[in-house]
C-alpha cells in the first residue's frame, strides 16, 4: 500500500478523497514535526515513532575501498506496539 492507496482507504470512511488526503497529509506533517524536534509519538495499539542517535563511525567506499569517516545523526525508528503485532502473525 502506498500513500495513494492509503488515501483512498481513509476516503471510504470520509466520503470525501480531499478530506481524506487532508487528514493524512496532516497525520504525516505532524509525526514529522514531533520527530524533528526530538519528539516521540505513540499510538496506542499501533506503535511508537521516536528518534535515536547514530553513533559516528568508519565506512568504506565500495568502488574504491578507500576509509570514509560517516558522521553521527538522528535516525526515525517505528517500533511496533503489540495490537499490530498480534494483527500480523
Amino acid at each position: 500500500m502506498n500513500k495513494g492507496d492509503l488515501i483512498n482507504k481513509v476516503s471510504e470512511v470520509l466520503n470525501s478523497k480531499k478530506d481524506a488526503q487532508s487528514a493524512v497529509d496532516c497525520t504525516i506533517k505532524a509525526i514529522t514535526d514531533a520527530l524533528s524536534n526530538n519528539d516521540s509519538v505513540t499510538l496506542v495499539g499501533f506503535g511508537t515513532f521516536k528518534t535515536a542517535e547514530r553513533k559516528a563511525r568508519k565506512g568504506r567506499n565500495p568502488q574504491t575501498g578507500k576509509e570514509i569517516d560517516i558522521p553521527a545523526r538522528n535516525v526515525p525508528k517505528f517500533i511496533p506496539g503489540k495490537a499490530l503485532k498480534d494483527a500480523v502473525k
